[in-house]
């Protein structure tokens, strides 16, 4: 069977962390990892964890000014 891509709610505010990983293409155990380290923001709302929808494309914007360019060979 065919599985259909999942339609992203670019109306959400808060995120489930299984839905910001998906949103970066990253397992929910490596997304846990960069919340724990303080690299991707959440919060708590009552005793959820949520990522501010926001918060993935600051941490793109962050990754990418860190990012070194590959070698050039020449």
């Amino acid at each position: 069977m065919l599985e259909l891509p999942e339609v992203l709610d670019s109306t959400l505010v808060l995120l489930t962390v299984e839905e910001a990983a998906r949103r970066l293409q990253i397992g929910r155990t490596v997304c846990y990892r960069l919340i724990s380290s303080g690299e991707l923001e959440s919060i708590t709302v009552g005793h959820l964890r949520r990522v501010p929808a926001d918060a993935i494309p600051e941490f793109v914007s962050h990754l990418r000014k860190s990012h070194r360019p590959a070698a050039v060979a020449a």
